[in-house]
């Protein structure tokens, strides 16, 4: 009695899944590359509103909004991050519990 044993499935289970890493990844990426290109941005247009300022009291409040506006900005990343987190994660565990099928 001889089993033949089916590699298709788990084949299939590990190409699909490398799929959904590489898609990951290359939207991780990008969202780097834009959280990067944004910090620079945020950075260059605060230098040239540094220079217009004249007092102590102008230099007090530039530092806090730009302080307020930075973080902000990062906890916005903060939040993309997660979403492209627990999105890849969900989309993981459905294609996991369909091969488990």
């Amino acid at each position: 009695m001889t089993n033949t044993i089916d590699m298709q499935k788990p084949l299939e289970a590990v190409k699909t899944l490398m799929t959904l890493q590489a898609a990951t990844i290359n939207q991780s990426v990008e969202l780097q590359k834009k959280a990067g290109e944004d910090l620079a941005s945020f950075f260059k247009t605060e230098v040239e509103k540094a220079k217009e300022l004249k007092t102590p009291e102008d230099v007090v409040k530039f530092n806090v909004a730009a302080n307020t506006a930075l973080f902000e900005m990062l906890k916005t990343q903060g939040e993309a991050f997660t979403a492209l987190a627990t999105s890849a994660s969900k989309n993981a565990m459905e294609e996991m519990q369909k091969m488990a099928k």
